[in-house]
């Protein structure tokens, strides 16, 4: 019985992206971030439990993407489409089809998030490091301009809620989740600092963020996050995929 306990974190982890979904649904943004925010905790804790009983499974892995694919990748493609369609071009008009079409353009993140998923699972690359920046940064980040949005100190607003920014930032968005770029991996097998001096380096100036920035330094987070990993070190050039391997969570 013990052994399933990575699986029910796992499902845990689904649960909380519905009811964020729920939240978006409903413009209650502070509660969709407070799913989110379970979410990302029960994703790092079925991993980490299934290595800590030798728990991991094919069923683990597969239903971890099951469940990424609901929390890390529908999340945030309906975010950016409230981002567009709460923006003034199509907020203050009737629907039509540009409303339909270009509103709902930010779920392209969606369609590159299950493309990302589905090669993570094939991917024997992505054990100490990730290749592609991984789906719940890009989560992360999307709640972040939907919480700056929300408590704006910076009058960055205008910015933000507009379809043009969003549906850019969104195509940039599928070519990171699948790029060729090597990304950070927050796995630490010791505490040494020169063993994890970007790791750490990462985690500092991120909480520097935070705390200088509020709500706006969590997307501040993510652009740190990928200048980082690309100043840490060259893309990997190791073999790709084998889909016999990696059979155990990641």
């Amino acid at each position: 019985m013990i052994r399933q306990v990575p699986n029910l974190l796992t499902c845990l982890n689904l649960l909380c992206g519905c009811f964020s979904i729920i939240f978006i649904f409903s413009d209650n943004i502070d509660a969709a971030a407070s799913m989110v925010l379970a979410c990302l905790m029960f994703d790092f804790l079925d991993g980490f439990t299934a290595r800590l009983l030798s728990a991991g499974s094919a069923l683990g892995k597969e239903l971890d993407s099951l469940a990424d694919m609901v929390s890390f990748g529908l999340v945030p493609g309906l975010l950016g489409s409230k981002l567009c369609l709460s923006s003034p071009p199509f907020s203050l008009n009737a629907p039509d089809l540009q409303t339909l079409v270009i509103g709902h353009f930010p779920l392209i993140i969606t369609l590159a998030s299950a493309i990302r998923l589905a090669r993570f699972n094939l991917d024997t690359r992505q054990t100490d490091s990730f290749i592609g920046v991984p789906t719940p940064a890009i989560t992360i980040l999307m709640i972040g301009l939907c919480l700056t949005v929300e408590h704006d100190r910076f009058s960055l607003t205008p910015v933000i809620l507009n379809p043009w920014f969003v549906c850019g930032l969104s195509m940039v968005i599928a070519w990171l989740l699948n790029c060729d770029l090597r990304m950070i991996a927050l796995k630490f097998k010791s505490f040494s600092w020169s063993a994890n001096q970007w790791q750490y380096l990462l985690i500092f100036s991120s909480a520097a963020c935070f705390v200088l920035l509020g709500f706006t330094g969590i997307p501040a987070c993510i652009l740190l996050y990928v200048f980082i990993s690309l100043i840490s070190g060259k893309p990997s050039n190791q073999p790709k995929e084998n889909p016999i391997q990696n059979e155990i969570r990641s």
